[in-house]
């Protein structure tokens, strides 16, 4: 008689490398968003209040980080049975699904929207606002967030002549909020996964009562 594929078994095993995964996600998206706020691995700007809301907003700290890492542990917890999930019976493994993947999508998807809501204002820099027709010299903004027949994503002449301080804060800005946009698209896919797996799980469980 052959067996069925179809076991609570394969559903934990996927469910440890899925919370794997997403704790590893969540790591990576808490290093970039504190690289965010030391520019060029300088701590001045954060002492002098010199960083851009959307990395002072640390959602890839909370959001794509700590929510994201709780859930992981919650979905590794469940895939080694550890604790009280040791014999958590099928009502408490629904309840605890829900709520890991809630909380994960939750955070990844305030990081994904505030990486791109980032990336398309731009950094956050002193700039020489004499351009645009002002009249101080110099000030800290977002030079490129009222740049309407420009798109300074795909102009790289624009990352090193508009901002002026600190050196290289377009470089610094693009990647490390796409590596959190990237990050937290993947967290989304992951938990994607897992519904489909508690499901599956679930059905499993059914089928073998």
């Amino acid at each position: 008689m052959v067996s069925s594929p179809c076991t609570p078994a394969s559903s934990r095993t996927c469910s440890r490398i899925l919370g794997l995964s997403l704790g590893t996600a969540a790591l990576f998206a808490a290093g970039a968003n504190m690289a965010l706020l030391f520019p060029n691995w300088d701590v001045t700007y954060l002492l002098r209040g010199l960083i851009g809301r959307h990395a002072m907003l640390g959602t890839g700290l909370w959001g794509g980080g700590l929510m994201v890492l709780t859930a992981a542990i919650l979905i590794s917890l469940m895939g080694w049975r550890h604790g009280r999930f040791s014999k958590s019976g099928l009502c408490r493994s629904v309840l605890t699904a829900l709520l890991s993947s809630g909380l994960a999508l939750l955070g990844a998807l305030i990081c994904f929207v505030t990486s791109g809501v980032a990336l398309k204002d731009g950094p956050f820099c002193m700039f020489d606002v004499s351009s645009f027709n002002q009249t101080q010299a110099w000030k800290y903004g977002y030079p490129f967030k009222d740049l309407h027949n420009r798109n300074y994503l795909y102009d790289r002449w624009l990352w090193n002549s508009v901002c002026l301080e600190p050196s290289a804060a377009v470089v610094w800005h693009v990647s490390l909020f796409s590596a959190l946009l990237c990050i937290s698209l993947l967290q989304l896919l992951l938990v994607v996964v897992h519904v489909i797996n508690s499901l599956l799980g679930l059905f499993c469980s059914l089928c073998e009562e």
